[in-house]
């Protein structure tokens, strides 16, 4: 379908670039293509983008996702 914006029209929320939104997108999401999140990721700079291998649309509810998010949110190895 087509939508009444573009995601690109989206403004930064940080207006002193003092933070980023942070973006999971899984690579065999059937969902929600990643091509689309890679081309919002590449156009809009305060979107720290992480693409997960293998994964699709319901990543966070598999083993360990949630506390690596958690993890990579909060700069923990």
């Amino acid at each position: 379908g087509s939508w009444e914006y573009t995601p690109l029209d989206l403004q930064n929320p940080f207006p002193n670039n003092e933070g980023s939104v942070h973006l999971w997108q899984g690579d065999d999401d059937l969902l929600v293509p990643v091509t689309l999140q890679r081309y919002i990721a590449r156009n809009l700079p305060w979107i720290h983008y992480h693409e997960l291998t293998g994964s699709g649309h319901i990543f966070p509810h598999g083993d360990g996702m949630s506390e690596a998010i958690i993890k990579s949110l909060l700069g923990v190895k």
